[in-house]
């Protein structure tokens, strides 16, 4: 009886761990092919995110195994991607490349892991803190302008690949052979799932341009590939191998000097680094229908950073590009980012010969198509059909992105919309009025804060009403103390032309707050009232 209930219990635990593996509408064959797409993209991306800090790109790759496998597992989203990114990389670069000039390229690789380390620390205490939760405040116009604005980011970097190490334009024989195989591949991407979904089709469009180039280099022709790309920016690598990545401690003094030098990147990179997690993981979950855990990946996010500090990543966090390629080719569980980590792993260590023969337009065609999957073309469409605020919000939240970064454009774009709904929810107070002999009431509707109250102010007939005059807030709600002072300056005003002011069903914490209690004849509260106003003096 008891091995049964121990058998039972074993086949239960193993369907937990298939079913976190690999979701109920995943399956291993799209998960494991998905991933090999997305490993062979991460390759380029990786390498050039390092050089953006002046680093060797064996530091890029460690961090895209190690932020690739980690959120796999241990994140809150399954199907979504991480590695090394731009946006990681450009906030640490200023550190590095003062480091290097002051102290040398072995401090600033110490510097930068221990403030890959700190930043993993505060992904782990926002996650814990369930900082999370609050990507759901975040308006619809706002998310269309942040995936427009990432769709257009992608498509500049690729632009970069048509230009040689000279910054000029490639050669037009290159060129021209390059613009092909670019088309090609997005034919191939484009047109194969409207006949087989049997495999992903930016997998077939890789492998099948990588054939053609192969017979074009024998007749003679130029294709510029992977390895090629590596020799542009780093002249005396010669190949893209690298050894597995081993723990070491960051080569720094572990003091409060260093805290303090690295506190500030470890910071902003750490918000970056969540603000795209986080909003790659809410548009994932409208493609997918499903639904995320946003602070489970915020600790995953600070796991895998934690974990780069001590085996010598770069650091890093969602990427957007490589989760569309991931989902558009059916990979929906765990395995596949997993797959993608290991595969990466394994390319890099053992079959980099492979990815080095593999053409530089293969890949940015597949760039190209996650471009046009990423970006709201319907946001063009509803622009008539949505007020001229949410179209601003999404323009300006698009142009922000490309110019500042993500966290300024998607911080304004928030701001934005609060100001706007502010604005708009101002206009909604008003007021019934009901006339009895010596008497007036006025039945106040609509939400009284700081928005609303020059309106409110102007609803009363100070010098014409009656000797009583009675504000009933049945139907109203106070939220914060500028709307107690409108309250409070409305009694005054009464007061001044011999008027006596009565207050109906107002809150406690209303009660507290009015300062001309003496001006105002009668004040009822309900007890029953549970809603607060926002005031520090009742902290």
């Amino acid at each position: 009886m008891n091995e049964k209930i121990n058998t039972n219990e074993t086949k239960d635990l193993k369907n937990k761990i298939v079913e976190l593996v690999i979701p109920k509408n995943g399956s291993v064959k799209n998960d494991v092919l998905s991933g090999l797409t997305v490993a062979l993209a991460l390759v380029p991306e990786a390498i050039a995110f390092s050089f953006i800090l002046g680093i060797d790109p064996t530091i890029g790759l460690y961090a895209a195994f190690i932020m690739g496998i980690v959120t796999a597992l241990l994140g809150g989203r399954p199907g979504m991607i991480s590695g090394a990114t731009g946006s990681v990389a450009v906030i640490f670069a200023p550190l590095v490349i003062s480091k290097v000039q002051t102290s040398g390229m072995e401090s600033a690789l110490g510097y930068l892991f221990i403030a890959v380390l700190l930043m993993g620390i505060l992904q782990v205490f926002f996650g814990i803190s369930k900082v999370g939760k609050f990507v759901r405040l975040i308006p619809h116009p706002v998310m269309l302008g942040f995936v427009n604005g990432l769709a257009i980011i992608i498509f500049l970097s690729q632009i970069g690949q048509f230009y040689g190490a000279d910054g000029n334009l490639l050669p037009w024989p290159i060129l021209s052979i390059m613009l092909v195989l670019i088309v090609i591949t997005m034919i191939i991407a484009i047109y194969l799932p409207k006949i087989t979904r049997a495999v992903p089709a930016t997998l077939v469009a890789i492998i099948t341009v990588t054939i053609i180039s192969y017979f074009l280099n024998n007749a003679g022709y130029t294709v510029l590939t992977v390895l090629d790309f590596i020799k542009s920016i780093e002249p005396l690598k010669t190949t893209l191998a690298v050894s597995m990545p081993s723990f070491a401690l960051p080569n720094v003094p572990l003091n409060w000097d260093t805290i303090k030098t690295v506190l500030p990147y470890s910071f902003l990179a750490a918000c970056v680094g969540l603000i795209e997690s986080l909003m790659t993981l809410r548009l994932i979950d409208e493609l997918t229908e499903t639904r995320g855990r946003s602070n489970k990946e915020c600790i995953g996010q600070g796991i895998a950073n934690i974990l780069n500090g001590f085996f010598g990543g770069m650091g890093g966090c969602a990427m957007i590009g490589q989760s569309m390629i991931n989902i558009r080719g059916g990979g929906r569980g765990r395995l596949s980012g997993a797959s993608a980590a290991v595969l990466l792993l394994v390319f890099i260590v053992w079959g980099a010969p492979i990815i080095e023969m593999i053409p530089l337009a293969a890949l940015v065609g597949v760039m190209f198509i996650v471009v046009i999957g990423t970006f709201e073309w319907s946001s063009f469409r509803i622009l008539k059909k949505i007020p001229i605020s949410d179209a601003v919000i999404i323009a300006v939240v698009s142009i922000m992105t490309v110019v500042l970064d993500l966290a300024t454009a998607v911080f304004l774009g928030i701001i934005l919309a609060a100001l706007v709904f502010a604005w708009d929810r101002g206009k909604d107070v008003w007021a019934s009025t009901k006339s009895m002999k010596n008497k007036k009431v006025y039945m106040l509707h609509g939400p009284l804060f700081f928005a609303s109250t020059s309106k409110f102010k102007d609803l009363f007939d100070y010098e014409n009403d009656p000797i009583d005059v009675v504000i009933d807030f049945n139907k109203s709600r106070v939220y914060d103390h500028s709307a107690i002072e409108a309250i409070n300056t409305v009694a005054e005003k009464y007061t001044q032309h011999g008027k006596q002011l009565h207050l109906l069903n107002l809150s406690k914490d209303c009660d507290k707050l009015i300062k001309k209690a003496d001006n105002i004849v009668e004040v009822s509260i309900l007890d029953n009232l549970i809603w607060h106003v926002a005031d520090d003096k009742l902290e």
